[in-house]
């Protein structure tokens, strides 16, 4: 079906993230499938001005930022009926209010996932070489190890690699690992056995998942039921010196026992999120040779936002073109999405 027209659209996000993620190109990328409000980005839906863009506006692209679309932002918008987001989680801004009214959603949470993933991937491949501990040593003593002295747990040929949730991103991790020569168990409840091994990937519980894997990579969304999923037990269950490497969200792991272990040499972490982020200063885990954390950097950056724009603009072309979006998100799926 094809009954293109052009939408009136308009930004709402954080200025700097429109700033950051809709460039020149991408604004007028999006300009040639909507007429989009000239020159305003929407941060707050209760002045005058964003209840004048509201009123006729059609389509909301909306990014990090983006106030909630609550009932009183809707009832200033009687027209509008679908919100592109430029980003990935919609739980910040999308509302019950606007499930009820019927205002379609798209994510680019796709998009966002490939960056993740390739930061995961790198990741357990740096680990499995123990590069980044043997490059801090290195600077140290200015001279080479003792490489053929060096124990069969450094590598990667036949390691096994956990993938904790099979959501967008872990899918694209277990895409991406293909290639290597690993092993790769998969644990998530709302997969079945026959999914998963169409994926290419052993199911195993969770139990199993920790004790058996030379790195455990965590792609679990924050969810009540997933906070402090990753406990003491599982913890404790996992391999002498394996590695536990987490892009999802700190608070789903215990981290005070992880710190216990990591401080006790029993297991080495990756961490690109905490909680609290940032870490207190003081905190033992940023003086620990077993744990390496990065700044939630896995994430789109950079160049990368233009892989979040072009997903963006292609999600409003098809809706404007009347054949709905490719990246829906449905409401019965937000129970288990981040």
């Amino acid at each position: 079906m094809n009954n293109s027209h052009r939408p009136c659209a308009a930004l709402a996000m954080a200025r700097d993230a429109a700033k950051a993620v809709l460039g020149p190109d991408a604004l007028a990328a999006l300009a040639r499938v909507c007429d989009l409000e000239p020159h305003t980005v929407l941060d707050d839906f209760s002045t005058q001005q964003a209840r004048t863009v509201l009123r006729d506006v059609e389509v909301l692209v909306t990014g990090w930022g983006c106030p909630p679309l609550d009932a009183a932002a809707l009832t200033a918008a009687p027209r509008l009926r679908a919100v592109v987001h430029t980003a990935g989680s919609v739980r910040g801004h999308i509302t019950p209010e606007c499930w009820e009214r019927g205002i379609e959603v798209s994510s680019a949470a796709a998009a966002n996932a490939l960056p993740v993933a390739e930061y995961t991937v790198a990741m357990i491949l740096l680990s499995g070489k123990r590069v980044l501990e043997r490059a801090r040593a290195f600077r140290t003593s200015r001279r080479r190890d003792e490489w053929l002295g060096l124990s069969e747990g450094v590598g990667n040929y036949g390691r096994t690699v956990g993938i904790l949730s099979a959501s967008m991103v872990g899918r694209r991790v277990i895409e991406l690992l293909r290639p290597y020569d690993l092993n790769v168990l998969l644990h998530d409840p709302y997969v079945c056995d026959d999914e998963a091994r169409a994926l290419g990937v052993r199911p195993v519980g969770i139990e199993e998942l920790f004790a058996g894997s030379d790195v455990v990579s965590v792609h679990t969304p924050l969810l009540p039921a997933t906070r402090g999923l990753v406990g003491r037990g599982l913890i404790a269950a996992l391999r002498h010196e394996a590695v536990l490497i987490n892009t999802a969200r700190g608070a789903v792991l215990d981290q005070d026992a992880l710190t216990e272990a990591a401080l006790a040499g029993r297991v080495r972490a990756v961490l690109d999120v905490t909680d609290p982020e940032v870490l207190p200063p003081d905190h033992p885990l940023w003086e620990c040779d077993h744990v390496t954390i990065t700044p939630h950097l896995a994430g789109s950056q950079g160049n990368e936002w233009g892989r979040l724009a072009d997903l963006a603009v292609a999600e409003l072309a098809r809706w404007a073109a009347g054949d709905g979006f490719a990246h829906a998100v449905r409401r019965e799926r937000l129970a288990y999405l981040a």
